[in-house]
């Protein structure tokens, strides 16, 4: 949505995963939001918290969804269904757009629940779930 607690976490998990399989040559990696209120701001400092404690930094900057991307990356992931049917409806491939969640399939979600209005437990929960994901696609990815 905003580009501050899901997206930067999953940006962050994912560089880090690849850089740590030696296979962060082969990825384009950047986070984007379909609502533009946070654009330049940093992660949200809940976020940046918990990756920091899986030695993890998140250093991107919030970002606004541009058509660019859709050209641009292979593949467009999600955290939930109102972004996926939001990048859609603005011209999206759908074959390019996916939910995260869906690469692992012990996770009995399809959607990484927002965590910003909640306390700390949910970025715990958010970051829990989006470090299982990413680690599933990248096997799927490599």
């Amino acid at each position: 949505m905003g580009n501050i607690c899901r997206s930067p976490m999953a940006e962050g998990v994912f560089l880090h995963i690849s850089k740590q399989a030696g296979t962060s040559d082969r990825f384009h990696v950047d986070s984007a939001g379909t609502g533009g209120w946070h654009v330049g701001d940093p992660a949200d400092p809940r976020s940046r918290d918990v990756a920091s404690r899986h030695g993890i930094e998140l250093t991107s900057r919030a970002r606004q969804v541009m058509d660019e991307d859709f050209h641009e990356f292979d593949l467009i992931v999600c955290m939930d269904r109102d972004n996926r049917d939001h990048l859609i409806a603005d011209g999206a491939p759908a074959d390019k757009v996916v939910l995260l969640l869906q690469y692992d399939t012990s996770i009995t979600l399809d959607e990484v629940p927002d965590p910003y209005y909640g306390g700390p437990d949910g970025f715990d929960h958010m970051y829990d779930l989006i470090d299982a994901s990413c680690r599933k696609l990248h096997e799927h990815l490599v």
